[in-house]
């Protein structure tokens, strides 16, 4: 997340001077870096914009993270900001951010944004936790996780033992963010866009709670074992979900999970090096690869079909609680986690379940596909069958008893989740009969339009896949008013796929002056793939302002994670 030595980062916003979006910070020029290995990541080189990167360490220096730092024009929030060190005159100084485990903090304000003691903010209902939000998002932020975040903290505590990192503070960034979430001791990255659907927001801060046990306390040793991280929080997610939300949530939320792994197999194949969970970093391999929905649910399978080998999910929690007490500050491989799990659990090592047919461990861990076997979800039964059912009626002759049966069910009462898993089904048998499409359009199309993004880019993919123009108004305001990754790129991807690329270059060039330079890279490349020779999506000037530094991928290559959304 930090920039490499000499670079500078990119501003989020306007506002250091006269740079536009996306161009070099005038006020700070990163030129060294501290300890590096897959650690913790930590808020570090800061400037007066809305882009922050946080530095990478070992998980033993937790307390401290150091950079250094040629300081231009820092701000006087900046300065006075605690713990921070340093010379000013434009020479190279030294600046060292203390991270003591009651939770403070060096932030510099950040326009509008309360970072740190700079601006606003608003104390959840426990002394360990506050929400940074612009003053616009704080009461929609607070009044989503006021009390929340304190019961997700307490629930993981009961299953894992103490919160190890003193605060647990929630910072909601601009939409333009180009990841969903990302997790640090004491402070939590989150984008703002998700706080339009409450159940996106639960699992995702959930996720990010998780991984203060699971990443941030034992962390993975090498970028080819991160489902050691994401496959471990995943679970402990969903025990904790399962605590505080009901093991029907989980199900479901694990069952809509579940089906965008097997869409991602589909888009990649079943023997993609990728789809392991110890991969292989040959040289010239992105390691940003490796962010993709095996490391998280193929990796939460296995942590799963572990938990069912000792036969209780509460000794299984016991077991976890006691794997982080041992290697807590420490960096892990798998056979760590293997060698504890068995020493764990002795009558599981005298029957040998390391080594049963088809389901060895080291099978697990080193072949490509699918899970080898996947958890039993009967518990959300309830809220799945509804959905199987709909979708059933759907694709059933005659289309007009089918249409009006369908009708006759309120998905307004439905959990997000289902309605997501149900335009998810009506995706993959997308493109549908025209018919079909006129008649969930007529059912569902004004209805949907009110919903959350979550629930709206999956009706507009369904336009777009379909080529329904009388829809396809609602396709530009969606893509006028989104800034984030993961509500334009699968839109984009389908619009160039089918006869409508004309349609996405026309509201890329409405559009691009407000996104994040990785993002309007990407889309670049997008549509480049469909207007011939030599033709530069955006002008002569859109390629340069320099991007960030994380690994972007072009559409159609063998990691094309189309219609997934993963968060870290």
């Amino acid at each position: 997340m930090l920039p490499g030595p000499g670079v500078r980062p990119a501003c989020m916003a306007a506002l250091c001077g006269p740079a536009r979006w996306g161009q070099p910070c005038p006020c700070l020029t990163v030129t060294a870096q501290g300890p590096s290995s897959p650690g913790c990541l930590h808020p570090g080189a800061l400037c007066r914009s809305f882009w922050t990167g946080p530095l990478q360490t070992h998980p033993l220096h937790s307390q401290t993270a150091r950079g250094w730092a040629r300081p231009r024009n820092v701000g006087p929030a900046v300065q006075r900001a605690r713990g921070v060190k340093g010379r000013q005159g434009g020479r190279l100084a030294g600046l060292r951010w203390a991270m003591p485990r009651t939770g403070g903090k060096a932030w510099g304000q950040a326009g509008g944004v309360g970072w740190g003691w700079a601006g606003p903010a608003h104390r959840l209902p426990h002394d360990r936790s506050r929400v940074w939000a612009e003053p616009c998002l704080l009461p929609t932020a607070t009044s989503k996780l006021s009390g929340a975040v304190e019961q997700w903290l307490s629930a993981a505590e009961r299953l894992y033992g103490p919160y190890l990192w003193g605060r647990y503070d929630i910072v909601f960034l601009p939409p333009s963010f180009p990841i969903v979430a990302m997790e640090n001791p004491c402070l939590t990255f989150i984008i703002s866009s998700i706080l339009e659907s409450d159940e996106f927001l639960v699992i995702d801060v959930i996720h990010e709670v998780a991984h203060s046990w699971f990443g941030n306390a034992v962390t993975n040793a090498t970028w080819e074992e991160m489902w050691l991280s994401e496959g471990l929080a995943t679970y402990a997610q969903r025990r904790i979900t399962t605590e505080t939300h009901g093991a029907a949530f989980t199900c479901l939320e694990t069952a809509f999970r579940l089906d965008a792994l097997h869409r991602q197999m589909k888009l990649l194949g079943e023997d993609s090096p990728v789809s392991k969970l110890q991969v292989k970093l040959e040289p010239g391999v992105n390691p940003s690869h490796l962010m993709n929905l095996f490391t998280y649910e193929k990796g939460y399978c296995f942590v799963y079909y572990l938990s069912q080998l000792c036969g209780d999910p509460q000794r299984f929690d016991d077991f976890l609680r006691a794997y982080v007490e041992k290697y807590k500050f420490t960096s892990v491989v798998a056979q760590d986690l293997l060698d504890s799990f068995l020493t764990f659990f002795p009558e599981l090592k005298e029957q040998s379940v390391d080594c049963r047919a088809g389901l060895e461990f080291e099978r697990w861990l080193n072949a490509t596909g699918p899970p080898l076997a996947e958890p039993d979800l009967s518990q959300g039964s309830s809220l799945t069958r509804p959905v199987e059912a709909l979708f059933q009626l759907w694709t059933a002759e005659p289309l007009d008893q089918a249409a009006a049966s369908a009708s006759a069910i309120d998905i307004s009462k439905w959990r997000t989740f289902q309605t997501a898993l149900f335009l998810d089904r009506l995706l993959d048998g997308s493109p549908l009969p025209q018919e079909v499409v006129m008649s969930l359009s007529k059912c569902y199309s004004s209805l949907l339009d009110s919903m959350n993004a979550e629930i709206r880019i999956r009706w507009l993919q369904i336009v777009v896949r379909n080529d329904y123009y009388p829809d396809l108004h609602r396709v530009r305001r969606f893509l006028e008013s989104q800034m984030s990754r993961m509500y334009t790129i699968p839109l984009y991807e389908d619009l160039c796929t089918g006869a409508l690329k004309s349609f996405a270059l026309e509201v890329f060039y409405q559009t691009q002056g407000r996104l994040h330079p990785n993002l309007r890279r990407t889309i670049q490349q997008i549509l480049s793939q469909g207007l011939g020779p030599g033709a530069e999506p955006g002008g002569p000037a859109a390629d340069s302002e320099p991007g960030l530094l994380l690994g972007d991928e072009a559409p159609g290559s063998a990691i094309s994670l189309r219609d997934v959304n993963v968060s870290a």
